[in-house]
């Protein structure tokens, strides 16, 4: 977690001076004692020569050795002129520590902070004095592996005041000589960068200690990122992590599905880099997937795109159809057009199922069936026929096969139109699986739409054979 929060506010290292951020600001610990204002002073050679020492040490990025002298000077004069400055300097030692020890950094800075930086340094290095250890505070808090909130509060605290101060600190009228435009307003702006992104560090921190809890507190993380993404709702790394939040509780909650898919999206839009430490094609993609997942397409993520531009949540009632709503949505209107083809569709269905002939024998040999509707495509015999083949075929099914055996009581009165529509009632009888046939025994008076033409009158021989075989 504090590389993470090392990369998102691009500190390299804890000082100012040490990183080189800030070449074109004057350097605190380059002035010797004496400098320091005409109301300090040593209280002897012998603290002068600590004091020397100490900062040649943090110069050097001795910082073990600068501890030590810091600790002896301390001891030796805890009354110094310079006690204030000398806290100063513990922050510098400790943040350039090998591992860094944050932890003092901030000890140090908010004794400072709590007596007011400029009430405390008011010397003609106050201004860099009070620059460096604002950054030092805002820089150093995020990186802290499980802060408790009340630093958090000191590390906003210090971010907010760094904001305040460099209009001031870095006016036209400040910047030093051989100094250019340029490179006086980069330095600003590098500051200020560093301010925000602390800023944006620290509100996630409540959020992503939810996060890493066992198990995670999904709930809480999403509460404490959705109050960070109000105050900073072009942050687009507090959507992603609100996002995940959201979907860790899918199992439980599976309506924040969209609104996570939303997050991830909104995100991929705003900044797909995530503060500039993801891969913005990944985070793309990952979103985008997110989306087709639930919907079943890509059919609407234009559009998602440019809603999630205009509100950091979701505005409310929203929703994404997943494929599943889609599906019922397009049988139920189904359905609705085509009442009859839609029951035939589930009774076969279940007859084709790995247990049709259970079903068939269980709920559907000799039970009344509503009204079905089919294509006659064969008649046995073909004039007066008592059975009749039917199929049922779908919108585009452009070769039909009978599926359905029609058992009349009696025989129909003509030769009936073939690959004609009509509609019946009647009551299965027998079943086949393989090949597919369902046996159905009717009335022919619930047999409708039928088109009959009138059958031929035999001829003399045909009648001679119809007697010789009764005979």
């Amino acid at each position: 977690m504090q590389s993470w929060f090392r990369t998102l506010i691009g500190v390299a290292a804890l000082s100012v001076f040490g990183a080189g951020i800030l070449a074109v600001v004057p350097n605190a610990l380059a002035q010797a004692p004496a400098a320091a204002g005409a109301q300090k002073k040593p209280k002897d050679t012998a603290e002068y020569d600590i004091f020397n020492a100490a900062i040649k040490d943090i110069q050097a990025n001795n910082s073990a050795k600068a501890i030590t002298d810091l600790d002896t000077w301390t001891q030796k004069y805890p009354e110094s002129d310079y006690k204030d400055d000398r806290l100063y300097y513990y922050m510098q030692a400790y943040s350039k520590a090998n591992p860094p020890q944050p932890g003092k950094v901030i000890e140090y800075g908010q004794q400072l902070m709590d007596k007011g930086l400029d009430k405390t340094f008011t010397d003609a290095q106050g201004p860099t004095t009070i620059l460096n250890i604002l950054y030092l505070m805002t820089a150093t808090i995020p990186t802290i592996p499980n802060p408790t909130p009340d630093q958090l509060a000191l590390g906003d605290k210090a971010a907010h005041q760094l904001l305040d101060y460099l209009p001031t600190f870095f006016g036209n009228d400040k910047k030093p000589a051989g100094t250019t435009d340029a490179a006086w307003t980069q330095a600003r702006g590098q500051l200020e960068t560093a301010a925000k992104k602390a800023l944006i560090a620290i509100s996630l921190t409540p959020g992503n200690q939810a996060m890493a809890k066992k198990p995670p507190d999904c709930v809480g993380a999403e509460a404490a990122y959705k109050k960070g993404l109000l105050v900073y709702p072009d942050s687009s790394v507090h959507a992603y992590q609100l996002a995940l939040a959201l979907r860790c509780q899918q199992k439980e909650s599976p309506e924040k599905i969209p609104q996570a898919v939303y997050e991830f999206e909104r995100a991929a839009v705003i900044d797909p880099t995530l503060g500039g430490g993801a891969d913005p094609k990944k985070i793309q993609d990952f979103a985008d997937s997110a989306y087709s997942t639930v919907h079943g397409s890509n059919e609407g993520l234009d559009q998602l795109k440019q809603q999630v531009k205009n509100s950091p949540l979701p505005p409310a009632g929203f929703t994404i159809k997943t494929a599943t709503q889609i599906a019922q949505e397009k049988e139920n209107e189904f359905e609705k057009s085509n009442p009859q083809l839609a029951l035939w569709m589930k009774v076969k269905g279940q007859l084709a199922d790995t247990n049709g002939e259970q079903y068939f024998a269980d709920q559907l040999k000799n039970s009344a069936v509503p009204q079905l509707r089919g294509t006659l495509v064969g008649a046995v015999p073909e004039c007066r026929p008592k059975e009749l083949l039917v199929a049922v075929p779908l919108p585009d099914d452009k070769s039909p096969k009978a599926e359905i055996t029609l058992k009349l009581d009696m025989p129909l009165t003509g030769k009936p139109d073939l690959n004609a529509e009509f509609h019946w009632e009647g009551v299965p009888s027998a079943f086949t699986k393989d090949p597919f046939m369902l046996t159905m025994d009717t009335e022919k008076a619930k047999v409708e739409g039928l088109n009959l033409t009138p059958c031929t009158a035999p001829g003399p021989a045909r009648r001679a054979r119809a007697r010789a075989r009764k005979q």
